[in-house]
């Protein structure tokens, strides 16, 4: 029916909703999501943030993150000519979400590498 709203299911292979997600969750559109969530940032303060992302795969994320309605690019009239990037409404909620789950993941760490030595010692036996 033309008037049925859409449903998205990001499990399902063709759902239009997965390559958002892969865009979201791969290691630097993460990761540059939750750095704007800081503020907004031109791109070598990004990149900085970013540590060790290369320009190129930073360019192409922000790209991305700008297409899925995620990230907003703007350029500013001065000399030179200024650029910032800055979080959408929806990039800002998912932005706050990743915070958070970063924040839990770093909380975690001390639990986390315990659990990697053991699962390493009972391997190397």
């Amino acid at each position: 029916m033309a008037n049925d709203p859409l449903v998205f299911d990001v499990f399902a292979r063709n759902c239009t909703s997965r390559p958002v997600m892969e865009n979201i969750s791969g290691r630097w559109g993460g990761l540059t999501l939750a750095a704007l969530h800081e503020g907004t940032h031109r791109f070598n303060e990004l990149r900085r943030r970013v540590d060790g992302v290369s320009e190129k795969m930073l360019s192409q994320t922000l790209h991305a993150l700008e297409r899925d309605g995620l990230v907003v690019r703007e350029v500013r009239s001065t000399i030179p000519p200024r650029v910032e990037y800055s979080l959408t409404d929806a990039g800002a909620k998912i932005a706050a979400k990743l915070s958070e789950l970063i924040e839990l993941v770093e909380a975690e760490m001390p639990q986390i590498t315990l659990a990697q030595e053991r699962y390493d010692a009972a391997r190397s036996d």
